[in-house]
């Protein structure tokens, strides 16, 4: 059946046909409609490199994104070509996405921290064309730039002229199909077993985001034209590129991103950003418990937070003391909002780490391994899909160049999810771990496997093991376990150094290992393959014990 405007609903979920509608659309609907109006503004620490004002309108915004179109046409990039953006939390980044996203250009989301092996990869498996980069005065994604300046790929600063692709980049082939099915962007995820994985999001992905959050129930409604959302995450996420950005174009509310999260002036970017709504991960909440109590806790007009990862036992206090909720959501790069789930009922539930009661929109399942499905209140793993005709509307398109992942990943029909949840008899999610290789760190994906890729590489390493351990502020911490060919006290401290340099060239500075230790022999099945549920116990018991080495200190961004 269709709606009033054409649009295809299932009349059982309302799952929604976007038709050719993109991303540039809906921000272009948004500019006719709330054209004065402003939809971002940097934060104190961001400097405007275009010129502008604190605050920019729907309408500036278009005006710009349709100039620098003009650029992209005239150097003749177009449907299916793919451009990589590492550019900080500013005005140029919607611009530069903005202008691609009307000419069918995938956007492809740069981290700055990505170093040596990383950065290469990511060039390389993307087949970018071109790469927009913020100037190199900056310091911001140096290594980034050296990686495609290594493979020949152009390189252009924002809003600087846009040069001529080169000759033998090549353009990837493009499918026949709806525009809200086309590729918009290209985000890449920690993958479980080996190195990341690039997530083909469409503009459906996008808009489904957006429509998403603006339709949260009361009493977290977004207001139309009234909400100032304060985010230091990063647009190169999906959290803010996908689910912040596109919630504000479709109420015309104004984004306000901060560079990063600073903790001591956290309070005074509430007040004088004006923000209705902040974004948060879970090491956020736990720093600002460790705050000396000010005056200023309460001095704001947020009406809540939305994120993920508070900890549970500093989740009631942390509203007791700062005066608005924290609410806990659930969702993946992979399953946008497609599956997204948060916990904004009537009968949200603090301090257990739970993240709400799927809608009727959502189906899941929880099922152990042997994919059977569980009672309630049993821990298994969580699968999810779209009800209705469409099991995979708003997710990821697939994983590109992987196909095999991919269905494996849907294998059955199901996304699975890889995170361990239990399910009360109320339908309340609870988080308990994660079935997948993966360390999160301050909100960051870490792949084991990548990790000990990188470090085996190094002479003086026979076998690494990497693992997680508990971390009173980032939530999990990077450890390894090393077998080195000739163990003493002394070469193990100076190879410990050694790995966390080779680690730091090479990785983005999270991933590096915060904690080191050497073992005779590493946890083993009889077929040589790590035992993880061995390795997690084992570093905890080291860890306890005081007989891990320190490196925490030394993971400074850009250092």
């Amino acid at each position: 059946m269709t709606d009033p405007t054409g649009s295809w609903t299932d009349p059982l979920h309302e799952i929604p046909s976007y038709g050719d509608e993109t991303v540039w659309d809906r921000f272009s609907k948004a500019a006719e409609r709330w054209g004065s109006r402003r939809f971002f503004s940097a934060g104190p620490r961001i400097r405007d490199e275009s010129g502008g004002a604190e605050g920019w309108t729907f309408e500036k915004m278009r005006e710009c994104a349709a100039r620098r179109r003009r650029d992209y046409e005239r150097r003749g990039f177009g449907h299916g070509d793919r451009v990589g953006l590492c550019l900080p939390n500013s005005p140029e980044y919607f611009i530069e996405w903005l202008a691609l996203n009307s000419l069918g250009i995938s956007a492809v989301p740069i981290n700055p921290d990505l170093r040596g092996a990383d950065a290469s990869r990511l060039v390389e498996h993307s087949e970018m064309r071109l790469a927009v980069v913020a100037p190199p005065c900056r310091r911001f994604g140096l290594a980034f730039r050296a990686a495609c300046e290594s493979r020949r790929i152009a390189v252009a600063e924002t809003l600087r002229s846009v040069p001529e692709p080169i000759a033998h980049a090549p353009r990837p082939e493009s499918a026949k199909t709806a525009a809200s099915l086309a590729e918009a962007a290209l985000m890449y995820t920690s993958g479980t077993t080996g190195l990341p994985k690039g997530c083909v999001l469409s503009n459906e992905y996008f808009l489904a985001a957006g429509d998403w959050y603006a339709s949260l129930r009361e009493p977290w409604a977004l207001l139309e034209g009234a909400e100032r959302m304060l985010t230091p995450l990063p647009l190169y996420h999906m959290n803010a590129m996908a689910f912040s950005s596109m919630a504000m174009i479709a109420t015309g509310g104004c984004l306000v991103a901060l560079d990063r999260f600073h903790p001591g002036r956290w309070r005074d970017d509430l007040r004088e950003s004006r923000a209705t709504i902040v974004h948060y991960l879970g090491i956020m909440p736990a720093i600002l418990m460790k705050s000396a109590p000010s005056s200023k806790d309460r001095d704001h007009g947020v009406r809540f937070g939305f994120g993920a990862g508070v900890n549970p036992d500093l989740h009631a206090g942390f509203e007791e003391r700062f005066g608005y909720p924290l609410i806990e959501a659930w969702a993946m790069t992979e399953t946008g909002a497609g599956a997204c789930i948060a916990a904004t009922g009537p009968d949200r539930i603090v301090g257990e780490g739970c993240f709400g009661r799927p809608g009727p929109e959502i189906e899941t399942k929880v099922v152990g391994e042997r994919g059977e499905a569980l009672a309630a209140g049993t821990q298994g793993e969580l699968l999810v899909r779209r009800a209705g005709r469409n099991p995979r509307f708003g997710f990821f398109s697939r994983y590109l160049k992987d196909e095999g992942a991919t269905r494996e990943a849907w294998r059955g029909g199901w996304f699975h999810t890889g995170d361990i949840v239990a399910q009360d008899s109320n339908g309340q999610f609870v988080f308990k771990d994660r079935k997948k290789n993966m360390i999160r760190r301050s909100g960051e994906n870490v792949s084991a496997a990548e990790v000990e890729s990188v470090l085996v590489k190094h002479p003086g390493v026979e076998a690494v093991a990497v693992g997680a351990v508990p971390d009173e502020i980032r939530g999990e911490e990077v450890a390894c376990l090393v077998k080195t060919a000739e163990r003493s006290p002394e070469a193990d401290c100076g190879i410990f150094g050694e790995l966390f340099k080779h680690c730091i060239e090479n990785l983005a500075y999270f991933k590096a290992p915060g904690w080191f230790a050497s073992v005779p022999e590493l946890p083993l099945t009889g077929t040589e393959k790590i035992q993880r549920a061995e390795l997690k116990v084992l570093l905890l018991r080291m860890r306890e014990a005081g007989e891990l080495a320190d490196f925490r200190s030394e993971k400074k961004r850009n250092g």
